[in-house]
Formats: structure tokens, sequence, C-alpha cells
């Protein structure tokens, strides 16, 4: 067997985001010949002791990498994956980030099968893609969103079900997916880490949303790195809109979503946090959109003040949270490839039946492009298993 580079090893456990006591205990790395599993670990990334086959096909799994990225040389540079957009400091672990990083490389490797499909398909570029500057105004950046989901002018009444503004981004050529995992509910990602992904490319841009969030963000989020797109940005979204980047994708999603002229008459004066939180849920329910959207819109025409928002932001997070723990409980649910097709998306599940159906995309690489197992991809596209 080949030698195996300790700074690999190394490289691999850290980018996972786990210490070397949390990732002895992950790669089932127990005591031997008088050494702890983190002793035994160290002596591993120092080149002391080489790993067995068996050892590394365990790390691989645990650290979510390809069992081939073991036998580099060094540890590969960082990949681009364009810029993130996050701006907490301290709210998020290094193991969600560790996942977010492990989400964003599948959902390149994903979108490269989806290219080379499209490039042997000789399809047209998506012509909207970086035609917005920050330097433009909202108002040019929020007309262009409007063509881009199928709306003419302001006086359009907006699109706000998440299915209807999915529909009309992939009809426009965006891949939109919804995922909100690895894989398992051990490895779920939190939305404080990861509230969306975007990759900007020209042929087959791509739209991840965090599947976690409420259903309702949905439809913001798409939005959201939909303005994203239209700046020509790859890059992370998160829960926070701090930087200059994220309240301009924000002021245009939500402005869409809800215009000015909805929120010029309300009245917010004289009611405590829990009293408005109250009467924006039943906003919420009539107007098809989030609480904390109608929050941020009151926010950013000044009818609350920071600190209401922020209350307000985490009144709705807590009984969120709430909401899933109690649902998580239910027995049941729809039938889970269903729920997969749904994740996947119609743009996606076409093309991979087209190149599957004219024989230029293997089960292989269908399976990829999928996020499935190759013998589910005949169920998921609702074909025959021998497909």
């Amino acid at each position: 067997m080949p030698q195996v580079s300790p700074r690999v090893l190394t490289w691999a456990r850290e980018t996972a985001g786990l210490t070397r006591e949390r990732a002895a205990k992950k790669i089932q790395l127990g005591p031997a010949r008088g050494m702890e599993p983190a002793d035994r670990l160290t002596a591993l990334e120092t080149g002391a002791v080489q790993p067995t086959r068996s050892m590394l096909a365990r790390m691989a799994k645990g650290y979510r990498r390809p069992l081939i990225a073991f036998y580099l040389a060094e540890p590969p540079r960082a990949s681009e994956v364009g810029t993130d957009f996050r701006t907490l400091t301290g709210a998020r672990s290094a193991e969600q980030d560790a996942l977010v990083q492990a989400l964003v490389r599948d959902v390149i490797a994903r979108q490269g099968i989806v290219r080379s499909q499209l490039e042997d398909d000789d399809a047209e570029e998506v012509r909207f893609i970086g035609t917005v500057t920050m330097a433009d105004k909202r108002t040019r950046a929020l007309e262009a969103l409007r063509k881009v989901v199928g709306g003419v002018s302001g006086a359009d009444i907006p699109r706000r079900e998440f299915g209807e503004l999915r529909n009309a981004v992939e009809r426009a050529g965006v891949y939109v997916l919804l995922q909100g995992d690895l894989g398992s509910h051990h490895t779920a990602l939190e939305t404080d880490a990861f509230r969306g992904f975007v990759l900007a490319d020209s042929l087959a841009p791509f739209i991840v949303i965090n599947s976690n969030d409420a259903r309702a963000a949905w439809s913001f989020t798409l939005l959201h790195e939909v303005v994203h797109l239209l700046l020509g940005h790859t890059g992370i979204s998160g829960a926070d809109a701090e930087s200059e980047t994220e309240r301009f994708c924000n002021d245009v999603a939500s402005e869409y979503l809800l215009p000015s002229t909805a929120i010029e008459t309300f009245e917010v004066s004289g009611l405590e946090n829990d009293e408005l939180a109250t009467v924006l849920g039943r906003l919420s329910d009539e107007w098809k959109v989030s609480r904390s959207l109608i929050a941020y819109r009151l926010h950013r025409s000044g009818k609350i003040d920071g600190p209401v928002y922020r209350r307000l932001v985490e009144i709705f997070r807590r009984q969120w949270n709430e909401r899933r723990k109690q649902s998580g409980t239910s027995e049941g649910g729809p039938n889970p490839y269903v729920v997969k097709r749904h994740r996947i998306g119609n743009a996606l599940l076409k093309l991979v039946a087209r190149g599957l159906g004219e024989g230029t995309l293997p089960t292989t690489k269908a399976a990829l492009a999928l996020g499935v197992k190759p013998t589910q991809v005949g169920r998921i596209l609702g074909m025959r298993a021998s497909v």
C-alpha cells in the first residue's frame, strides 16, 4: 500500500471540523499498545505510524472525503467556493462549518456533471447572470428580479408560493435544490450556519436552500439567492444581514415579496414585543410570507428599531425550533422518494432523465447529479429499476 502523508491526514481531520478526541471516536479508533485513541491519532498525523486500509476507509467516511484524497502527496489548496457572505462570529460551531463546506463541495461536484451534460447538449447560456451591479439602484435589481420570476411591473401581484417561484426560476435556467443535511439527521445543517448557497455559472447556475428553515422562509431565500445570481456572485448566505451585499439582496427580495406600499400604513406604536409578534403572525398567514420578513420590512422602513427587530427574530426562531421538535416526534410521513424528488427539483430530474434516456449520462453519474445511490436512480425518476 502506498505511503500516506501525515499532513493529508491532519488536513482531512481539521477541514472536517474535528478535534483529535472527536475524530478518534468518529473513526472508531480505540486504545491500543498502551495508547489512548487521541494519542494513536497523533501518532498517525505525525508520521510515527502508518494507517491501515480499513483505518483509511473509516477516515474517509468520518471526515467526508473520498478515499483517494488520502493518497495525495500534499493537502490540496482550498477550492474556490465563492464568497462567504455570513458575518456572524462565534455563533456557529466548527463542525457546522465543516458540514457546510462538505455540502458546497458536493454541490460543486453535482453542478459539474450538469454543466458537462448541458455542454454536450449545446444548451444556451443563462443571460441574466451578472447583469446587475452593487452600484445600480435597488429598483433596477428589483425589475431584473421580476423578469426572472415572470413579473413585468410593480403593479403585478407578486408570486409568493415557493412552488410557483421555484418553477419560474427553474424555467429561467436555474437548478434549485432543497437540502438540509448530508444524507442523515446526524448531519443536519442549522439555519444559523447556512441558509443558502448560490453558484453563479452562466450555463448551469445552482441555488441550494436549507430545507430545515421554515417553509415560509424558502421563498425569501430563493429570491435572495437569485439577486446574488443577478450580481454574478457565488457564495454562502447565512441568517444575518450585516454586510452591505446581504442587505442589498435582502432589500430587493423583500421588496418583491412585500412591497413598501403594503406596510406604509401599518402602525406598530404601543405594541409590546409579544403582541407585535402575534400580529405579525396573523399578517404572515394573510400575506403568505414569513413573520421574519415582515419584521425586516418594518425595520428597514424605520417603523421598528434594531433591538425590537432582533427581539422579534429571536421570538420567531424559538417558536420555530419548538414546532420542529414537536413535529419531529410524530410518526409516519410522506413517501421518502416523493420527498427526495421535491428536494431535487423538476429541472434536475428532467435533465438527468433525458440524459439516461438518450444514453449520454451513465447511471453512476446520474446518481451523483441527483445526490442519491445508483440503485435509487430508477425509483427517484419514476422509471423501472433496470434503467
